[in-house]
């Protein structure tokens, strides 16, 4: 498979991301943000063990729950705070800054060359994400921002991690440790800090369901997939696509109108998606932010 393909595989992940608020708004009941995310993350997780009945085994049992909690506990949890002290426009733009930080995180963890092609590329989506979902009137929380940064380092450090430690299994066994650890942390966390969900409705029981079997499981399975073969550099700018998918979806599906401005920030952020690929091709010999050091890459 050449790296084409596995770029196309690994965006649909962010793609079908993006319709997380969608269904999340329209299906699921209003209030539990982390029973949402630990009903999104342990069934998935435990059926995937079931599937792939190989559980961890010496270290990678830390590991599992490290990545875990990066990729999916602390990570939705400070999202949520996030989400919830800021207006959406401002949550989602400081959310955008996770492709520079796994830029930084890279080139310490892994040795991956610094190009300033991908600072620009970087620069650019947050700036189209901007584009796409601020509005005038937003204002700024600092615990907020705070979380949302938090979020963004804890996502970017799972993925560069997600990237370093690779066991011997596949990338479907990968998923189900990690969902599975975040789930678990998830738990007494929901349980202790919000009260118990209603009675679920048909539409209730069938967002719960997509959101875990498409949103979490085929989802992260694919994105664990692309961190196996491609750099965290080349992965970490597809998630511009997730906030685009919402602001497209939003347009067709609830009738939300999409300003000249909007239409402005898609291309934006499509156009440093393909400048962030485009620059891992550029030659960095001789670049001085990389101190003529290659990437240093684990064996495929």
């Amino acid at each position: 498979m050449n790296r084409n393909f596995d770029l196309l595989l690994t965006a649909i992940a962010p793609a079908i991301w993006g319709s997380t608020y969608l269904v999340t708004t329209q299906l699921l009941p209003a209030g539990y943000p982390l029973t949402v995310a630990m009903l999104r993350a342990l069934p998935a997780g435990l059926l995937l063990l079931l599937i792939v009945r190989r559980l961890p085994h010496g270290v990678w049992w830390l590991k599992s729950l490290v990545l875990g909690a990066l990729n999916f506990s602390v990570f939705w949890w400070l999202l949520f705070i996030s989400a919830y002290r800021l207006p959406g426009g401002v949550a989602a733009t400081v959310g955008a800054v996770q492709p520079l930080i796994v830029i930084v995180l890279a080139r310490l963890l892994l040795g991956s060359p610094i190009r300033s092609l991908s600072i620009v590329a970087a620069l650019a989506g947050i700036g189209g994400v901007a584009l796409l979902i601020l509005t005038p009137n937003a204002t700024l929380d600092p615990i907020g921002i705070i979380a949302g940064i938090g979020g963004a380092f804890s996502m970017a450090a799972g993925t560069v991690l997600s990237r370093r430690w690779r066991p011997d299994v596949s990338p479907l066994t990968f998923t189900a440790w990690q969902l599975t650890a975040g789930g678990v942390l998830l738990l007494p966390v929901a349980l202790l800090l919000e009260p118990p969900l209603p009675h679920l409705t048909g539409a209730n029981v069938l967002g719960f369901a997509y959101l875990g079997l498409i949103g979490a499981a085929l989802t992260y399975i694919l994105w664990f997939r692309g961190l196996s073969r491609l750099e965290p550099s080349m992965v970490s700018p597809l998630g511009f696509l997730s906030p685009t998918m919402a602001v497209i979806l939003g347009w067709a599906v609830l009738g939300q109108q999409l300003s000249p401005m909007q239409m402005f920030g898609i291309v934006v952020v499509l156009g440093s998606v393909w400048l962030s690929q485009r620059a891992q091709q550029a030659p960095t010999a001789g670049n001085p932010m990389l101190g003529g050091r290659q990437a240093v890459t684990s064996k495929q």
